[in-house]
């Protein structure tokens, strides 16, 4: 492992422990919010199939199929409820916080097929301290201990559209499982660390739905699964349980952070870097694929990747956020290296939001009170080939894509979105694209 982000990462802890009698409490005693979050959508997804070199015996095809293919996990247009969530957040005056997300059903993150458990637990973790959100200068400087399941240091929680980037898929969508600490250094300057269990490598499609591959119904012959295979991407899994392993995720992030005296104007620049080392195999839930190593290499060690050395898995990026009025920005860039192969990406997004005027009310309160129109960038770019002969040939495509969308509240709790996802990869066959249109309403009680 990285010795020196490793001392760093255990380091940094430790200071954030000793630093813990500082932080003061009040006498405001327990407080507690329970929500219930539940989202419906239509999706209308392209119809797009790329022929695999994977010598396919005819049984393992679905039925009239001659030849191995990647497809659209769903093609055409669909009505459906995705996910049913209780959100739990508890505090205890200003130095104690915890959460508790359970997701029911979540068809758009199941992790990774439509094989996966129907009940997650999403967050779950107890915070000592105050963290202070991207942007937002405390008043004084403190510090946090955080523990459980939670969101890595670079996601963005303060999202604008229902889809995800290339990047926050591939890197940063999935919570992590351990400890994580920050400290402020003055008002504008912050360090974090975190030691985590770190989350598997494996694949999946990028739009909505995650698509099939080594599910139950491939173990008969002309398997008829629920879901196509998607065009997937590398990707860094959800955590499915508690896993020592070879050891754990060390992380470290430093930041700036500045706003002016009415908070209308404000930036936050972070640099982050994770290392650990990879599993030789990790299961997922619904899969008969292995993740992490065995992932890389294929089910036997049947088609490793070119150039496949070694099990550290490094990576390291930097965060820009600015908010000027009611214009948030937001850009990402990953560098990642698992056992030497590397990719990177970036992800940039804009949004605005827009007062509307009072026309109509419902119960005292304004219908359709503003709307929010979001664009985002982003793109993948991979430095590795692919295997002579595999099922994944979408492994190493560049891709680039286009999340255009705009949201309306139409009361406190319910608001609506639609967005159109333009995906665009080089094949080496030549260009191709599976673009997807999706509008969802989010109900929140």
């Amino acid at each position: 492992m990285n010795p020196i982000l490793k001392a760093s990462a255990v380091g940094g802890l430790a200071l954030f422990g000793a630093a813990g009698p500082a932080l003061g409490q009040d006498d405001d005693g327990w407080q507690a919010d329970l929500d219930f979050e539940v989202k419906a959508h239509y999706r209308d997804s392209d119809d797009n199939r790329f022929p695999v070199n994977f010598p396919f015996t005819p049984t393992m095809l679905p039925p009239g199929e001659t030849e191995g293919a990647l497809r659209t996990v769903e093609p055409g247009g669909h009505f459906e409820v995705s996910v049913l969530s209780l959100i739990t957040d508890l505090r205890y005056g200003d130095s104690f916080v915890g959460r508790a997300k359970i997701d029911f059903f979540d068809r758009y993150d199941r992790n990774p097929t439509s094989g996966d458990r129907r009940v997650d637990i999403d967050e779950l973790w107890l915070q000592w301290g105050s963290d202070a959100p991207p942007a937002v200068v405390p008043s004084e400087p403190s510090g946090f201990v955080r523990v459980g399941k939670f969101a890595k240091f670079e996601r963005q929680d303060d999202r604008h559209l229902e889809s995800y980037g290339l990047v926050s898929t591939a890197f940063n969508r999935f919570e992590d499982l351990g400890i994580a600490g920050g400290l402020d250094i003055g008002r504008n300057f912050y360090l974090k660390a975190s030691i985590t269990q770190g989350n598997p490598l494996f694949f999946r499609d990028p739009n909505a739905l995650a698509g099939d591959n080594g599910t139950d119904a491939f173990l008969v012959a002309n398997p008829e699964p629920n879901l196509n295979s998607g065009i997937p991407i590398f990707y860094d899994a959800e955590i499915e349980g508690l896993d020592t392993g070879t050891g754990p995720e060390f992380g470290l992030a430093a930041g700036y952070r500045w706003a002016d005296e009415t908070g209308q104007r404000a930036f936050d620049v972070m640099a982050f870097a994770y290392q650990r080392e990879l599993e030789d195999s990790v299961s997922l839930e619904g899969t008969f694929y292995g993740a992490d190593l065995d992932f890389l290499r294929g089910p036997g060690n049947a088609f490793p990747y070119p150039g496949l050395a070694g099990d550290d898995k490094d990576e390291w990026g930097i965060n820009a956020r600015a908010y000027i009025g009611d214009i948030s920005l937001f850009g990402q860039f990953v560098d990642q290296e698992a056992a030497s192969l590397g990719r990177r990406g970036l992800e940039l997004e804009a949004a605005w939001r827009f007062e509307l005027p009072l026309v109509w009310a419902w119960n005292g309160r304004q219908l359709f009170s503003h709307v929010q129109p979001a664009i985002r960038y982003s793109r993948l770019d991979n430095d590795f080939a692919n295997p002579d002969v595999t099922p994944f040939p979408s492994g190493n495509w560049d891709w680039r894509k286009w999340d255009i969308g705009v949201r309306l509240q139409v009361l406190p709790g319910l608001d609506l979105t639609a967005e159109y996802a333009d995906n665009e990869f080089e094949t080496a066959a030549g260009d191709g694209s599976n673009d997807e249109f999706l509008v969802t309403l989010r109900w929140r009680i």
